[in-house]
């Protein structure tokens, strides 16, 4: 994205004023082809439903404060697709500092939400996109032990 952002720049600030309108333009369409916040809620909902039961992940769990992670959940997703929202929680890396969280754990999470978009019927060109989103924190959480 830097990369392109980088060469609108390079093409003169009357394009680049078309192509920042049309980049916003295609990020908020991931937010409205996942069904807007209330979609995301639901999404998000059945998604901490799957990782309070899956044993290998569950036991990061148990002194959180399940609805601010809920609702701190619907704002990085809403946010990071192009929604409205606005993400005030703590970065990933402060977050998961200290947890240990393993590349096996973090895939265990992954799967946790296939099986919650698989439910809700969200097409592959989506899914894709949330899975990336999930992704790009991999770094931020993973072998977090400072």
């Amino acid at each position: 994205m830097i990369g392109r952002w980088a060469l609108v720049v390079a093409m003169g600030l009357g394009l680049a004023a078309c192509a920042e309108m049309s980049e916003k333009k295609e990020i908020a369409s991931l937010f409205n082809r996942l069904g807007g916040k209330e979609a995301i809620v639901a999404v998000v909902d059945d998604f901490v439903g799957n990782v309070a039961a899956d044993e290998r992940i569950n036991g990061f769990f148990g002194n959180t404060d399940i609805p601010a992670l809920k609702a701190n959940l619907v704002d990085q997703v809403c946010q990071a697709s192009g929604g409205p929202c606005t993400y005030t929680g703590r970065d990933m890396k402060t977050t998961h500092a200290g947890m240990g969280i393993n590349k096996d754990q973090f895939n265990a999470m992954g799967e946790d939400m296939l099986k919650t978009l698989a439910k809700f019927n969200v097409p592959e060109q989506e899914t894709n996109e949330v899975m990336s989103l999930l992704g790009s924190v991999q770094g931020d959480i993973v072998g977090q032990y400072g």
